[in-house]
């Protein structure tokens, strides 16, 4: 499906409403009204509020589409989330994206059962390494969650200048956040765990994108796949992205950066997050 805005809008600043939330940067400031927020945007409010509302009509769309299939539309029906629960996404941009496989899920159980009064908490902010979600994670947690969908690692196998020889977060210290946030949820609640692997790269895309060029940033599908084997080796749910994403990425799948997935890259990664949590249904 389209998922481009009205031509007319900035394009720089539709990105930025896209996938750059500062509510959620600025912590001890998660009331700023829409007028503030449009202010750090640079942008004025009712600007602000339309390029949003589109996005939201744009993951609402993804979701009516998969819903046409009615045998997907009967696993949303039984998905195991009871009424008045609160489902929280921890991750990335893969997850903070206003068109993420999160937002879609919550469009779908919004338009399949709007009377569950089912709560989604997106905790996902761009650029984030899993060090910087277990620094945070106690604030998560506080917010009580019944159900909790972490996908990370794509920032912590970003590499950085012209011969880099290290990801900005080793794979062993990924291995121990991703024990210690995890450690912490089963501490202080009883929220069910899913991990859902990071998906693969399209290099190629990724060394030609202009901005990595300038910034010296690099990904590579041999990090993200042991962040893939760590996160598979864990003893709770997995919903792994990378086999069906295939390596290199499926182009069909990841966007012209070659690093963030496109409205079908979400579609298909919640899709298969529905049948996961689904498969112990009998439909």
């Amino acid at each position: 499906m389209n998922e481009q805005l009205e031509p007319t809008q900035n394009p720089h600043l539709v990105k930025l409403v896209q996938t750059q939330h500062p509510e959620k940067l600025l912590s001890f400031a998660r009331n700023l009204d829409d007028n503030a927020i449009a202010a750090i945007y640079g942008m004025d409010s009712i600007t602000y509020r339309a390029i949003k509302d589109q996005f939201v009509l744009l993951a609402r769309g993804a979701a009516k589409q998969l819903l046409e299939d009615q045998a997907f539309a009967d696993k949303v029906d039984h998905l195991p989330f009871k009424p008045r629960e609160t489902v929280i996404g921890v991750g990335e941009s893969t997850t903070d994206d206003l068109l993420s496989w999160f937002e879609i899920l919550r469009q779908l159980i919004d338009i399949r059962r709007p009377q569950d009064g089912i709560r989604f908490i997106n905790e996902g902010i761009s650029g984030n390494t899993s060090s910087q979600v277990l620094g945070r994670f106690s604030g998560i947690i506080a917010k009580e969650p019944d159900w909790i969908m972490c996908m990370l690692g794509g920032n912590d196998v970003l590499r950085v200048g012209p011969e880099p020889t290290k990801t900005l977060v080793t794979a062993d210290e990924t291995a121990q956040n991703l024990a210690a946030i995890r450690q912490i949820a089963a501490a202080r609640s009883k929220a069910e765990w899913v991990w859902i692997t990071p998906p693969t790269f399209v290099e190629e895309r990724v060394a030609a994108f202009s901005y990595f060029q300038q910034a010296y940033l690099s990904w590579r599908n041999s990090d993200i796949l042991l962040i893939g084997d760590i996160i598979r080796s864990l003893p709770d749910r997995v919903v792994d992205t990378q086999e069906r994403f295939g390596a290199p990425a499926s182009s069909l799948w990841v966007g012209p950066d070659g690093l963030h997935p496109i409205l079908a890259g979400h579609q298909a990664i919640v899709t298969w997050l529905v049948e996961e949590l689904a498969k112990d249904k009998k439909l």
